[in-house]
């Protein structure tokens, strides 16, 4: 096995068991191990390869979800294909943005999603309200900027959209991460196409990487059964680990905005 097929592989591997551990957050590592491990030389071309790489492992997940019954179809349906725009929309700003800035910004957010994950879930007490034209309205808006933020960001956007369809419909927690499943799929292959059509999308490595990722989420999961009273420790641990990856993105594109 070459250097690069075992990094790429191990790196999917990595996102995945992370997807599978703690059920999100382990996507927002996917542009920088294609990057800085796996050697992916353009940013850009780290974001598209890393949305499909996403998309794909999110609608593995989204079929076990929907198996289980947690997905809300009609709700997930039009925060998907309204946020489909926001995520065209943001990938093809995305695309016009200098790949370093780019990245700073991308490590800007890792700080964000690393404070988020700090704090621990709790199952909304309230129930699903009903389908009036106020309630769409919001759903389809929420959509669009989270989609705009995933496009923008070649991620899976769950640590936004969750929140978003809660807020949005007041559906319980297990359903809204059923449910955004569906939308990360479908931004992330919005994302994918739109940086394919740029010749942005590493084929081979996001094939590798997505093969590395279902390995990894399948144990994952299994772990995740065994460690389910200890998901707010892990969170915080990964929650380090992004601040450290942040931390070094920064530094990084910074060095290269300052020389360039």
């Amino acid at each position: 096995m070459s250097t690069a097929l075992f990094a790429a592989l191990g790196s999917g591997g990595l996102v995945g068991f992370t997807l599978g551990l703690l059920g999100g957050g382990g996507s927002i590592l996917a542009t920088p191990l294609l990057l800085y491990v796996v050697g992916v030389a353009s940013p850009h071309v780290a974001i598209g390869t890393g949305a499909l790489a996403v998309a794909v492992n999110a609608a593995l997940n989204f079929v076990n979800h929907a198996m289980k019954g947690n997905v809300r179809w009609r709700c997930g349906l039009v925060f998907s294909a309204f946020g489909v725009v926001g995520a065209f929309a943001g990938s093809s700003l995305g695309k016009a943005i200098n790949g370093s800035q780019l990245l700073l910004a991308f490590g800007i957010l890792m700080v964000v999603v690393g404070a988020l994950m700090l704090k621990p879930r709790k199952v909304a007490a309230q129930g699903t309200r009903s389908d009036t034209l106020t309630m769409c309205a919001l759903t389809a808006l929420t959509a669009i900027a989270t989609g705009a933020a995933s496009g923008f960001f070649g991620i899976g956007g769950g640590f936004l959209i969750v929140p978003g369809l809660m807020l949005a419909t007041g559906m319980p927690m297990v359903n809204a991460v059923g449910t955004s499943l569906m939308a990360v799929t479908t931004f992330g292959l919005a994302t994918a196409v739109n940086y394919s059509l740029s010749g942005m999308v590493d084929w081979p490595v996001a094939g590798e990487f997505i093969a590395g990722g279902l390995a990894g989420g399948l144990i994952g999961t299994l772990l995740a059964t065994k460690l389910g009273q200890s998901k707010n420790t892990l969170n915080r641990i990964f929650a380090g680990v992004i601040f450290v990856v942040a931390v070094y993105i920064i530094y990084k594109s910074v060095g290269q905005i300052v020389t360039g």
